[in-house]
């Protein structure tokens, strides 16, 4: 059941404590995003992960510590969902959030698509790659990042939290659209789908300490 319903005037926002209801269906694409306690995933705990159908609707689980048993946590219906093969997962910035991932849940979350990976290969014209300026520019969204460095480990998450949380994936379904349709103008889809394959290999680089140096650099 969920704890908490939150209602906006552009999304409804369900929180979930410890894992997902287990009759709880996302469709074949979910957009996916995590709200950790810093941005080292060796040493700072997965505090919250938020997915969307990309129908308005955010469903956030939040990480307990108490219910953490060992290697992985206790969520056994939004682990299913993260590793279904039939269902593709929507990331920005997919290596740190495969990263946290696995180092909190035990698993390889696949298959992805990263729209910050997608972007990077079509708009060379810019360096500006953020979710931000993504949903700015492509899609007319003005995303407030005022609650990103909050506290996530809080016992109680506040609503400004709550709906920061659930920007990160409202969005993603329709960035990726457009983000796809440029791939494909570009002629890169192919290169593109060869680096989400390999996301998650590189996220476990990351944790095994290869992020500096990188393996493939000279």
């Amino acid at each position: 059941m969920a704890d908490i319903t939150q209602f906006t005037p552009h999304a409804t926002i369900h929180l979930h404590r410890h894992d997902l209801p287990p009759e709880l269906s996302l469709g074949p694409v979910v957009a996916v995003d995590t709200e950790t306690m810093g941005l080292n995933p060796q040493r700072d705990r997965l505090c919250l992960v938020q997915l969307s159908a990309g129908d308005g609707v955010a469903h956030l689980v939040q990480i307990v510590p108490e219910r953490l048993g060992g290697h992985a946590a206790d969520c056994p219906n939004l682990r299913r969902l993260l590793t279904d093969p039939a269902v593709m997962k929507l990331f920005h910035f997919a290596r740190f959030d495969l990263g946290i991932l696995h180092q909190a849940l035990g698993i390889d979350v696949a298959p992805v698509r990263c729209t910050k990976i997608a972007a990077r290969l079509t708009r060379t014209f810019t360096d500006r790659h953020g979710l931000k300026d993504l949903c700015k520019e492509l899609l007319g969204v003005d995303l407030s990042k005022q609650q990103q460095t909050s506290d996530w480990g809080a016992a109680e998450l506040t609503p400004e939290q709550l709906s920061y949380a659930a920007s990160d994936v409202l969005h993603l379904h329709a960035l990726w659209r457009r983000l796809e349709a440029l791939l494909v103008r570009e002629e890169r889809l192919g290169l593109a789908e060869a680096c989400f394959a390999f996301l998650p290999a590189r996220a476990r680089l990351d944790l095994l300490g290869y992020e500096a140096p990188d393996i493939f650099a000279h």
